[in-house]
């Protein structure tokens, strides 16, 4: 009786696995978009969390520097969140929550 439970507990796990290096693979289609300064800067990153564009509008060049670089990191920071956020829900949704509130980067 006991080798059977872990024969379907072993099945489990690899289903998981299995499951689990799907959802990381879609993690690279996901595109999360994010903007400051009223869409002066805008950018967007996957689910990974790698930068795949920045947008700058030609009236924030007109800005300070330093304004300039707030807003380029405002929006990054957004758009990583969201696709922190993103991520481990939808790797939550398979494990379960087993993962508990572990954050792994780029999942």
């Amino acid at each position: 009786m006991f080798k059977g439970n872990m024969s379907k507990m072993l099945k489990q796990a690899q289903q998981m696995q299995k499951q689990i290096e799907e959802v990381q693979s879609q993690l690279s289609d996901m595109i999360i978009d994010a903007e400051s300064g009223g869409g002066l800067v805008s950018v967007k990153v996957n689910g990974k969390q790698e930068v795949l564009e920045i947008d700058i509008d030609p009236e924030a060049l007109e800005e300070e520097k330093e304004m300039l670089e707030d807003l380029i990191i405002s929006a990054l920071n957004k758009a990583l969140s969201k696709a922190q956020n993103d991520s481990q829900e939808k790797m939550n949704s398979v494990t379960g929550g087993m993962m508990g509130g572990l954050k792994i980067p780029g999942m």
